[in-house]
């Protein structure tokens, strides 16, 4: 079991023959993902050159927009590889084609296009689930990658892993690679975003593969305080945390543009607080976290 993505999802890139879709196309197909076409416009009707799994050769069709790339192939998952000025566009077409699961992995959206996209998904009753933007998507090992987690750091297992982190993300499964995960999940760091922490909570919680869960938070904002409640009232699982920026100076507003600081609120320390007042372990460190849930996966 999984959440969001299993090796039967069909999935398209939007900007399949830009630089960085070319890139990342070859490896998602190399973790085993079953890669079904992609969306340019300017080049439709066209194809792409790959490689998969197996060393086998294959060609990709390029279609003109995701609702006629889902129409020939079928396709229920989207990786978006394109410029921030276009991300906006690139999402509504794709939430217009109602694809279930679309993963926006560009940097430096504006905040304004972010929230845009996200009323608008949500004025179609949502049908389309959106991870991201600023993301390094979404992993279940051994099965399917959409997006940019390298797949050769950890294995299927029993872990759900959802952070706001990409760096962190791909350190926290390698640090736990012996027990391995069921998914994990980079929902990204800005402002605002699509799928939140208590959204990925929820799927663990209902997943019966997924023992415990790993939640990496950063200072800023109040996903994680709400995650924290969230917790308390819903989740029976294990959860350790981690919360990135106990070292950060304050007043001074960090690298993420969702690590904001007001007041107390946002701080590690209160972030760490309530996370432990709703029952999780809260490492200082990410390797004293991997710990934490070392010591509860050999306890189950």
């Amino acid at each position: 079991m999984s959440i969001y993505l299993n090796k039967d999802s069909k999935v398209i890139v939007q900007g399949i023959t830009g630089g960085e879709g070319t890139k990342h196309t070859a490896l998602m197909l190399k973790a085993g993902t079953n890669i079904v076409g992609g969306v340019n416009a300017r080049k439709a009707g066209t194809t792409v050159s790959h490689v998969d799994q197996n060393g086998e050769n294959v060609e990709l069709p390029v279609f003109a927009s995701v609702a006629e790339a889902m129409a020939a192939t079928g396709a229920n998952a989207s990786v978006a590889f394109v410029p921030p000025k276009f991300t906006k566009d690139a999402m509504i077409e794709a939430i217009d084609a109602e694809i279930p699961l679309l993963v926006v992995i560009t940097e430096g959206v504006p905040v304004g296009d972010s929230a845009e996209a996200w009323a608008y998904a949500q004025s179609k009753g949502n049908a389309t689930r959106i991870i991201g933007p600023n993301c390094p998507g979404i992993i279940t090992p051994g099965e399917a990658l959409a997006g940019i987690t390298p797949a050769n750091i950890t294995g299927k297992g029993p872990i759900g892993l959802v952070s706001k982190s990409g760096t962190l993300t791909y350190q926290m499964m390698f640090e736990l690679k012996d027990f391995g995960f069921s998914t994990a999940i980079g929902i990204g760091g800005d402002p605002v975003i699509g799928t939140t922490h208590i959204d990925a909570l929820q799927a663990f919680e209902d997943d019966p593969e997924t023992k415990a869960i790993v939640m990496i938070g950063e200072i800023g904002g109040d996903a994680e305080e709400r995650a924290a409640d969230y917790i308390k009232a819903h989740v029976t699982k294990p959860v350790v945390g981690y919360v990135a920026g106990f070292t950060a100076p304050e007043g001074k507003t960090m690298g993420h543009a969702g690590a904001i600081v007001s007041g107390s609120a946002g701080t590690a320390a209160a972030k760490k607080e309530a996370l432990e007042a709703a029952g999780v372990k809260v490492g200082k460190t990410p390797s004293e976290t991997a710990q934490l849930m070392r010591e509860i996966m050999q306890s189950l």
